[in-house]
């Protein structure tokens, strides 16, 4: 890796805010799911969470146009066990969702630890999922239309949290990554074919350097091709 890649790489991951997140409950349209994905890699979000009908989660690479390699997925079986799991990290988890209790988006302090909820296109988020979040939120609209899009959505609201939170210097105050978590996001990111075959054979990520590289990679190697004959 060139030293000016990698200071890219660096400089993205000082960015990232591992405190911000976003779930997607049963959103099951490919480009929406890669839109919301495009626009979490913007605003610096390193994981998203969501709960998918099937064993992978599709998003349209196109929409994408690769962020989905530089945004982690996590799938849940069900919403409210992925609520419960980020109330319990400390995250205020908020419902996009036109309630009577519902705050304008712009109402809330995302400079805390948040995790927004949006829900699939036609029905919204469920309602045992908006009984256990901590707060509704709405983007007010003045026109006929009574939503919009849900990628639209999310944009809105994640931009909001970006501009709160870069007038707080949460984007400028240095990496809140370790350093392992670090070298384990530039090997995701400098080594997707790997990555994606130790995630197909559901094995550890081996190993790598300051700079993203494996160490001893034909040590690994022999090592991985060992527990396939075993």
């Amino acid at each position: 890796m060139t030293p000016e890649r990698l200071a890219i790489l660096d400089d993205a991951i000082t960015r990232r805010q591992p405190d911000l997140t976003v779930l997607m409950d049963n959103v099951n349209k490919p480009r929406n799911v890669a839109a919301v994905i495009r626009t979490c890699d913007a605003v610096g979000i390193s994981k998203v969470h969501c709960v998918y009908p099937h064993d992978r989660m599709s998003s349209f690479g196109g929409t994408a146009m690769g962020a989905d390699r530089y945004v982690e997925k996590q799938l849940h079986d069900d919403a409210l066990n992925a609520v419960s799991q980020l109330q319990a990290e400390g995250k205020q988890v908020l419902a996009a969702h036109l309630s009577d209790s519902a705050v304008d988006f712009r109402d809330i302090d995302y400079t805390k630890p948040t995790c927004i909820v949006l829900g699939q296109e036609k029905r919204g988020v469920p309602e045992a999922t908006l009984a256990a979040v901590d707060q509704h939120i709405i983007i007010p609209m003045l026109g006929l239309t009574e939503s919009l899009n849900v990628s639209v959505a999310a944009a809105l609201i994640l931009f909001e949290a970006q501009r709160q939170r870069m007038r707080a210097g949460m984007y400028t105050s240095g990496s809140k990554m370790s350093d392992e978590e670090r070298r384990r996001l530039l090997f995701c990111w400098t080594q997707p074919k790997l990555k994606y075959f130790c995630d197909e054979k559901r094995i550890p990520y081996p190993p790598v350097d300051e700079y993203g590289e494996l160490v001893n990679p034909s040590q690994w190697y022999a090592s991985i091709r060992e527990q396939q004959q075993s």
